[in-house]
């Protein structure tokens, strides 16, 4: 996601600063980025790291050195920001190699593996699910580790799918939704696995007439986190994107604040996660 968001800057142009400058103004005393409640917050903070980086801007080290330490190896944390302390480690200069107890990381990962071999929110699940499998997956990588049992990742992941042809993220929700099709299609295609024509299908499907990807066929509009991770998933089966460039770059537009980017036509605030989204989505609608 990260190399494609580095190509922002090509459709980003001469916003490219105002952007970076947006970024800048995210952060809180004590290093981290702010989430909606302007409270720092690791989630948020992994969006804001990953933003700067693609911009090739610089990353005020003494600010966001102490606020990660503060957090140890994550022992106190649930699978999603233990995920996202261990992203954030490795955008710094060194990357993994600087990730302390790594083997302990990886040991307390597995506590999360659930009953079907997939991931779960809390460790002893029955059922796992597409976005904790998603995020396990990120984390190994972000520790230069091979995803152990992906077989059983697979089996999950062929639970979830839908009779619509998407997937859910839940075995009791009987609806495909966009962004966690796109995470099962990253998952599989990471993992060197065919993804099925039909998925394919089904999340072109999902990007309306005037541009934008709808989270599941019933929203009432397109949203930048479905539209962002939609070209991605495209992208990682190589599907070529030439006829969704133009009304997706359109829809990006209509989003433009002035400083940032709003994550739907409802949405009145802007922060650093749809930032990211944007800049994954501009990247991959620059080629």
């Amino acid at each position: 996601m990260l190399q494609a968001a580095r190509l922002a800057p090509s459709q980003l142009q001469e916003a490219t600063d105002i952007v970076v400058n947006f970024l800048y103004g995210q952060f809180n005393k004590d290093g981290g980025f702010r989430n909606r409640a302007g409270e720092s917050d690791l989630y948020y903070t992994v969006f804001g790291l990953d933003s700067l980086i693609a911009l090739q801007a610089d990353i005020p080290l003494e600010k966001v050195g102490p606020y990660l330490k503060s957090f140890g190896n994550g022992e106190e944390l649930d699978l999603v920001h233990k995920s996202c302390l261990v992203r954030c480690r490795s955008a710094m200069p060194g990357g993994s190699a600087d990730i302390e107890a790594a083997d302990a990381i990886c040991r307390d990962l597995e506590n999360y593996r659930s009953a079907d071999g997939g991931y779960g929110a809390e460790p002893g699940s029955k059922t796992g699910t597409i976005y904790n499998c998603f995020l396990a997956m990120d984390t190994y990588q972000n520790l230069d580790k091979e995803l152990p049992n992906s077989e059983g990742v697979e089996r999950c992941l062929a639970s979830l799918v839908t009779d619509d042809g998407g997937y859910a993220n839940e075995q009791d929700l009987k609806i495909g939704t966009t962004p966690t099709t796109a995470a099962a299609v990253t998952i599989l295609t990471q993992q060197g696995k065919d993804v099925s024509p039909s998925v394919i299908d089904w999340l072109v499907a999902q990007c309306v007439r005037d541009g934008g990807f709808m989270a599941m066929p019933a929203a009432p509009f397109p949203d930048l986190l479905s539209t962002a991770t939609a070209l991605h998933a495209l992208r990682e089966t190589g599907y070529p994107l030439d006829g969704l460039r133009e009304p997706c770059l359109d829809f990006l537009d209509r989003l433009w604040t002035g400083e940032s980017f709003l994550g739907h036509q409802a949405d009145d605030r802007v922060d650093c996660e749809y930032t990211f989204y944007a800049l994954l989505a501009l990247g991959h609608l620059s080629t």
